[in-house]
């Protein structure tokens, strides 16, 4: 591949050490990472995907305030779904200071590639009907996460399932059943070989009425190659841009 998994260690942890305030976007209620506790880290290795790190460790909490409640994330590094990434931040900040302009109260909200779970706990503090999705072996921690922050808080009680990205869709989310008004995504495209099954996850799941709001950092060629499929998958719009860090919504093309 050309990357040792060391090397993609060590540049997800300095990455998620990078605090993210978008310039256009520092008005109002910003997103301030509070004090940090540092929990025991543990050196084991275990088995994962040939794309994600070989190592397990357990990060920081982190404290973030956004709906006017302080939110606190446990973060576990043994895939990339442990993590806080810019782009989460991004749409949080997004997500807090256009309340009003989307009106998530009472809406339904899918989050893809959840992860740690913090776009999807503020989303539920604004008053949406969450499900927070990401791959089996990491819904631990996404469920603990939102249930720490969302219990007896919220409107309605956040939803935990799994999602593998372009896999039997139809057969595990018929879109008959599964029609959402809002499908989150942050960071989603990063170091991995799943990009055509997550487009094919984002034009099941963005249907008519359905906006899709999706979070990227750009890092790489093909983050590049991405967005252009995607801007010719859907009918897009910019909603904000600091440099490489852009927030697009979308929806289908009918």
């Amino acid at each position: 591949m050309g990357v040792s998994i060391r090397m993609l260690y060590n540049l997800a942890v300095g990455l998620q050490m990078q605090s993210y305030c978008p310039k256009d976007l520092s008005q109002g209620n910003k997103a301030a990472a509070g004090s940090t506790v540092t929990d025991e880290s543990v050196g084991q290795k275990q088995e994962r995907k040939p794309w994600a790190p070989s190592f397990f460790v357990k990060l920081n909490k982190e404290v973030f305030y956004y709906a006017g409640q302080e939110i606190t994330i446990r973060e576990a590094l043994g895939s990339y779904a442990g993590m806080i990434w810019p782009a989460s931040l991004a749409l949080c900040h997004y997500l807090d200071t256009h309340r009003e302009q989307l009106n998530l109260v009472d809406k339904t909200v899918l989050e893809i590639g959840a992860g740690t779970g913090l776009s999807s706990v503020v989303a539920a503090l604004l008053g949406a009907s969450v499900t927070a999705t990401d791959l089996q072996e990491v819904l631990g921690n996404l469920r603990a996460n939102l249930g720490m922050n969302t219990r007896g808080l919220c409107r309605h009680t956040p939803q935990v399932a799994a999602l593998s990205w372009g896999y039997d869709l139809e057969r595990t989310y018929p879109s008959a059943v599964h029609h959402y008004d809002y499908v989150l995504a942050a960071d989603v495209v990063y170091h991995h070989q799943y990009l055509d099954e997550l487009l094919a996850t984002m034009k099941h799941f963005c249907q008519p009425g359905t906006s899709l709001i999706w979070a990227n950092k750009i890092r790489m060629v093909t983050d590049l190659t991405f967005t252009e499929k995607f801007e010719k998958s859907f009918h897009t719009s910019l909603l904000a841009e600091d440099g490489e860090m852009k927030i697009f919504k979308a929806t289908c093309r009918e």
